[in-house]
C-alpha cells in the first residue's frame, strides 16, 4: 500500500496499489479525522459518490463496507461529480464525506478524495497521515453499533445552486459552447449545460472510464486538441475542457487559444467583486502579476497562497474570502462552502460575456500585459539542494519559501517548487517581454537541467 497516500488524498493503480480490502479498511479508519465538531455538525453521517471508472463500483461498495463497520451511516448518492459531493456533504448536513475517483489519472488509476463537514478538506498531520497511520496498525475505532446506509438524490438541489449564479439578462444573444467532457463526470451534468441558454456542443459526452479518446487533464495542451479544432470549426464563442471528476475546468477563446486558468481566475474574481466590492480573492503563487493587479483595480484584496485545496480552502474560510483559483483550473467558491467547482466558473465565464456583449479574447486581452512560461517539470533527485543552488545564484532578488523558492525582480520572476510525489522540481517563470522570458528560461535551464518531454 505504500505509495498511495498522497497530500490531499488517496491515489494508486487499481488492484495493485488500491484494492477492495484496502478501501475496506480506509472506510474503516476515516472517523479517526472526524473530529468533535464534525459529529455534532453531521451526527455520524459520510455522504459517499463515485466516478465513472469500472473499478469505482467495486471500490466503493468495499469503502462503505468499512465505514459502515466504524459505526458511520453511509448516505450512498451514487455516481456524481466531485462538487456534487462537496455540495451534498454541506447540503445533507453530514459530518464529512469521500468521493472514489482518480480525477484526471489515466484508465488503470484510482483514489479517494475526502472531507470534512461543510466540505472542508482532510489533510495535515491529522488528516490523510493519520488514516494512512491506523490503516497500517489496524487499530480501527470502536463501533457501538453498525452503521447503516441510505441513498439520497441530491441532483435536483445541486442544479437549483449553480443555476442560481447564472445571471442571463433578457434577450442576450444565444452563445455556443463546446464543451469537451473527456468521457468523465461533466457528462452526469448534462441538464445543467442544457439549462444555461446556451447552444451546446458536446464533445465525447459518452461516460467511458477507459478515456478511449483523450486523457482527461486539461492541462495537457494535447489533450485539447480537439476541443479547439471544434471550437473553429463550429464558430463557437468558447471552449471548455474538463477533468476526470469535473472538479477542474479550463477554458479556451473563440480563435481556439487556450486562456490561463490564472488569468480566468482574475476575470472571475471581477464579476463577484463587482456585485461584492472589497472582499479578498486567492491566487497560488503560480499566477501571473496580472491576477492581483487586476483584483486590486476591481476593488478587491489579492491574497497569495500555496498550491493545493486544502491551503486555498482553508485560507479562503480564514479571511472570508470570495473567491479564489488555481493555475490547475480549480476555482473556489465562498457561496459554494468555499469548495471548488468547475460548472460554477463555467456560469461566471458566461455571466461575463453576457454582461459586458464582448468575445472571451476580448476580455482577456487587458490581462496579457506578461510573457509566462507553461508549469516545466524537471528530474531532480536532490530538489532541496537544487532549489539552495538556486537560491544562492539568484541572492539579488526578492526571495520567499511559502511554495518551493519564488525569486521576484522588478521585471521577472521565477518559482520552483517540488512535486509532492515524484522526484521533479516544477518551473514557472514570467517577464515583461517575450525576448526576456526566453533568455532567463535558457538560464533558469541551464541551472536546473534538462525540461521532462511528456
Amino acid at each position: 500500500m505504500a505509495g498511495i497516500y498522497k497530500a490531499y488524498d488517496v491515489r494508486g493503480i487499481y488492484g495493485r496499489d488500491l484494492t477492495e480490502d484496502t478501501a475496506r479498511r480506509i472506510g474503516r479508519a476515516f472517523r479517526v479525522v472526524l473530529d468533535d465538531a464534525d459529529l455534532a455538525h453531521g451526527g455520524e453521517r459520510v455522504v459517499v459518490s463515485r466516478d465513472m471508472r469500472p473499478s469505482s463500483l467495486p471500490l466503493a461498495e468495499a469503502l462503505i463496507a468499512g465505514l459502515t463497520a466504524s459505526g458511520l451511516d453511509v448516505v450512498d448518492i451514487g455516481l456524481a461529480t466531485t462538487p456534487t459531493n462537496y455540495f451534498a456533504i454541506g447540503h445533507l448536513g453530514a459530518a464529512g464525506g469521500i468521493q472514489v475517483t482518480a480525477s484526471h489519472n489515466p484508465a488503470e488509476y484510482n483514489g479517494l478524495k475526502f472531507s470534512k463537514h461543510e466540505a472542508r478538506p482532510v489533510s495535515g498531520d491529522h488528516g490523510i497521515p493519520l488514516i494512512e497511520a491506523t490503516v497500517d496498525s489496524g487499530d480501527f475505532p470502536e463501533a457501538g453499533r453498525a452503521g447503516r446506509v441510505t441513498s439520497a438524490d441530491v441532483y435536483g438541489a445541486y442544479q437549483r445552486h449553480v443555476l442560481s449564479f447564472l445571471h442571463r439578462p433578457a434577450g442576450a444573444r444565444r452563445l455556443r459552447v463546446v464543451v469537451d467532457a473527456a468521457n468523465g463526470m461533466a457528462v452526469v451534468d448534462r441538464p445543467i449545460f442544457d439549462a444555461l441558454g446556451v447552444d451546446l456542443v458536446p464533445l465525447y459526452f459518452e461516460l467511458d472510464g477507459t478515456f478511449p479518446n483523450h486523457e482527461a487533464n486539461p492541462l495537457k495542451l494535447e489533450n485539447l486538441r480537439d476541443l479547439q479544432a471544434r471550437v473553429r470549426e463550429t464558430g463557437a464563442d468558447l471552449g471548455v475542457a474538463c477533468d476526470g471528476d469535473f472538479d477542474r475546468a479550463a477554458f479556451v477563446d473563440e480563435t481556439g487559444e487556450p486562456v490561463g486558468s490564472d488569468l480566468v481566475t482574475a476575470l472571475i474574481a471581477g464579476e463577484l467583486l463587482a456585485a461584492d466590492p472589497g472582499k479578498h480573492v486567492l491566487y497560488d503563487l503560480r499566477s501571473s502579476r496580472a491576477v492581483p493587479e487586476y483584483v486590486r483595480e476591481k476593488g478587491g484584496i489579492p491574497v497569495r497562497e500555496r498550491v493545493g485545496h486544502s491551503f486555498m480552502k482553508a485560507t479562503l474560510r480564514r479571511v472570508d474570502g470570495l473567491f479564489g483559483g488555481e493555475l490547475a483550473g480549480h476555482y473556489y467558491f465562498r457561496d459554494n462552502y468555499f469548495a471548488d467547482c468547475a460548472i460554477l466558473a463555467v456560469v461566471e465565464v458566461l455571466d461575463l460575456l453576457w454582461r459586458t456583449g464582448r468575445t472571451l479574447s476580448q476580455v482577456v486581452a487587458p490581462l496579457r500585459r506578461y510573457a509566462k512560461s507553461p508549469e516545466t517539470n524537471f528530474e531532480v533527485e536532490d530538489k532541496a539542494g537544487k532549489m539552495k543552488e538556486l537560491e544562492a545564484a539568484f541572492g539579488d532578488g526578492r526571495i520567499d519559501w511559502l511554495d518551493g523558492i519564488t525569486v521576484e525582480y522588478d521585471d521577472w520572476w521565477f518559482n520552483v517548487r517540488p512535486s509532492n510525489t515524484e522526484p521533479l522540481l516544477r518551473l514557472v517563470c514570467e517577464a515583461r517581454t517575450e525576448a526576456m522570458l526566453t533568455a532567463r528560461m535558457a538560464e533558469l535551464v541551464a541551472r536546473i537541467g534538462a525540461p521532462v518531454r511528456h
